[in-house]
């Protein structure tokens, strides 16, 4: 559920969307049993309706930007599993959507912002952060693991401002939130958001 979560929450409109999901090799099936089960469980419809879980996309531009990279995804190859159309003709409302395929997909290289994942194998720990770090985008990532030693070893490679261990959530505003790369640099919120708005004087006094 919290691999969906970061995929699909405000129907992935958000910077901290994961686009990507690295998985090893040996639970890539489960894993992507799971996200399919989710995505064709939810209820996409009027967001203020209590019995949908996903709401539209903000407008008609976004919807034809997520549609357009959802059709480039098809045609360089990658495997769609789930989802991948629009819903109805009124409203702008997309399918969740789930492909298996590489780190050399457009649809893995670039911020769709909206509810579609890729998922991308890996064999070896090194090989997984590699593909993490193959992307011009490092705001947050996401580690799911068992071994507190490979998360505390993974941590400080990865290329990003933020990183989220067996879990999703809102950031805290008392800690610091930003990115590198094509994400940005410095930072908001915690102290070094407030660093942001202030001045700093220098002076030389010679007496």
């Amino acid at each position: 559920p919290w691999i969906a979560m970061g995929n699909f929450y405000h129907q992935g409109q958000v910077c901290a969307a994961g686009t990507r999901v690295i998985v090893h090799e040996s639970i890539a099936d489960q894993v992507i049993e799971g996200l399919v089960e989710f995505a064709r469980s939810s209820v996409v419809g009027d967001p203020f309706d209590a019995a949908s879980t996903q709401g539209t996309i903000v407008n008609r531009k976004q919807l034809d930007r997520i549609l357009g990279y959802i059709e480039k995804g098809r045609s360089e190859g990658a495997q769609l599993v789930t989802g991948g159309s629009r819903v109805g003709d009124r409203g702008f409302f997309v399918e969740p959507t789930v492909f298996r395929g590489t780190n050399d997909l457009t649809i893995a290289r670039e911020e769709i912002f909206g509810p579609v994942a890729t998922v991308i194998t890996f064999k070896t720990t090194e090989e997984a952060v590699r593909l993490a770090n193959t992307t011009k985008y490092g705001l947050n990532a996401f580690i799911f693991s068992q071994s507190l030693s490979t998360v505390h070893s993974v941590i400080p490679q990865l290329r990003v401002g933020t990183v989220w261990v067996n879990g999703w959530g809102v950031p805290d505003p008392a800690l610091p939130w930003g990115g590198r790369e094509a994400s940005g640099i410095g930072r908001e919120l915690g102290r070094s958001g407030l660093e942001a708005f202030t001045e700093e004087k220098t002076v030389h006094l010679g007496y």
